[in-house]
């Protein structure tokens, strides 16, 4: 009965596949005037709109008649039913022929293992089995290479605590010889700056005296 059903699965899904290379793609309306509108699909509910009319020259509408077979309805390209899985208890009530598991995203590391062991056991399909594989496979680690990983990271503490020991013992520097400095100026004080800005500025003598003026006839 299970390889009549396979059989029958097989041939719906070779049908599913047909009826889709003739399906349609659903357009919504003005999506193709308006840029602001998106191509997915909406419903137009308008009551003259010529596409919810199926006016002739309008897109097609959504519609049950684009359905695929019954059969094929809920099939994994695969060909097989998914069955939700998290425990080992219900991967033991799967059918291998015409079912295929997919682990619950919320189990555990521990138990996905425990549930791959008991389906390759059982010859039954799990669909994100490669996930899990890659991390049992991180998980897991041989206890030599456990013991490699101990002892490098042991290195590495030691080689951390030596060096600062080394960077502490710096290479003597050579003491540059000491620059003369120059002669600082004696600072004036400030009764000597103030006698200075109160002499009069040199101006030139003038030779011209009053018995001089006298005699050339000029007044005083």
């Amino acid at each position: 009965m299970t390889e009549r059903k396979a059989s029958l699965q097989q041939k719906a899904l070779k049908a599913r596949k047909r009826a889709k290379q003739k399906k349609p793609e659903f357009i919504r309306s003005e999506s193709w005037r308006y840029t602001k509108l998106s191509e997915s699909w909406r419903r137009p509910r308008g009551l003259d709109h010529k596409m919810r009319r199926k006016i002739k020259g309008w897109p097609p509408m959504v519609s049950t008649g684009y359905k695929g077979p019954k059969i094929a309805r809920g099939l994994h390209p695969s060909g097989y039913r998914e069955v939700l899985v998290h425990n080992t208890k219900e991967v033991i009530e799967i059918d291998p022929k015409t079912q295929a598991a997919r682990i619950a995203h919320t189990v555990g590391r521990k138990k996905r293992a425990q549930i791959i062991a008991e389906a390759r056991a059982k010859k039954v399909v799990v669909l994100n089995a490669k996930e899990v594989k890659e991390t049992v496979l991180e998980g897991e680690e041989k206890p030599e290479e456990a013991e490699k990983t101990l002892t490098e990271e042991h290195e590495e503490k030691v080689e951390k605590a030596e060096k600062p020991e080394k960077l502490a013992r710096k290479p003597a520097v050579k003491k540059k010889a000491p620059v003369k400095e120059k002669a600082a100026e004696p600072v004036k004080k400030s009764g000597e700056a103030k006698e200075k800005v109160g002499k009069p500025k040199k101006t030139r003598k003038i030779a011209k005296t009053v018995e001089e003026l006298k005699k050339n006839g000029q007044p005083e």
